[in-house]
């Protein structure tokens, strides 16, 4: 294989990883919509879309262990192809993580806590992963640092709506309903739990980046 076509093929395993994160950040959006209106067929979308996830993380996955076997990369398009292999199983993971927000949306009925703001807290580790692969696609270690410091405001969001259902049920008695309570109290706390780490998926594929562009400043959590 000549030079040219060993970077015709870095430069194609870059635009798959950024298409398939296309397709996985669209898949998270339809979720939370479906999560803010519980919409069945948004949910239904995303849940029956999973495999087309899987099946570009499968073949972004050959793809790079046929550079690693075949070109044996060294220095930068070592740390870049191991980069993209590990960023592709983060996505896959927020795919895993936007089915599962899906099937919360299928299950809800009742509306309990309004004062957590989900669609908040989703549209912001939304945004982080979208910006986390701008910075992998451009190449933007400073954008990655910047993507990543903002994961300590997520966890702070998440902890708090954490201790306030908490905090309720302790001082809540709620009766014959109690089962329907725990229910949704259950759910709601799975959804904050599956919001947080998209944002923690987020912020390895920022690090991921870093070390691909500075390997010297990669570690970043």
């Amino acid at each position: 294989m000549t030079r040219s076509e060993y970077q015709q093929q870095l430069s194609a395993l870059r635009r798959n990883v950024v298409s398939m994160s296309d397709l996985v950040i669209d898949r998270y959006d339809t979720a939370l919509r479906a999560l803010e209106t519980k919409n069945e067929s948004l949910a239904g979308e995303v849940i029956d879309g999973d495999g087309d996830v899987n099946h570009q993380y499968l073949d972004i996955e050959g793809d790079c262990i046929d550079l690693f076997a075949l070109q044996q990369p060294v220095a930068g398009d070592l740390r870049f192809i191991a980069a993209s292999f590990k960023i592709v199983t983060d996505l896959e993971r927020i795919g895993d993580l936007a089915t599962n927000l899906a099937g919360y949306a299928l299950d809800a009925e009742r509306e309990r806590y309004p004062e957590i703001d989900l669609a908040h807290i989703g549209h912001e580790t939304g945004r982080m992963v979208a910006e986390a692969m701008a910075a992998y696609e451009r190449d933007d270690s400073a954008l990655a640092l910047e993507v990543a410091d903002r994961d300590d405001e997520i966890d702070r969001l998440c902890t708090e709506a954490s201790e306030l259902v908490v905090e309720d049920l302790l001082r809540t008695e709620y009766g014959g309903e109690k089962a329907d309570v725990m229910d949704d109290v259950s759910r709601l706390l799975l959804t904050v739990r599956d919001l947080e780490r998209v944002g923690d998926h987020a912020v390895n594929i920022c690090a991921r980046t870093v070390y691909m562009t500075d390997h010297d400043t990669g570690l970043i959590y």
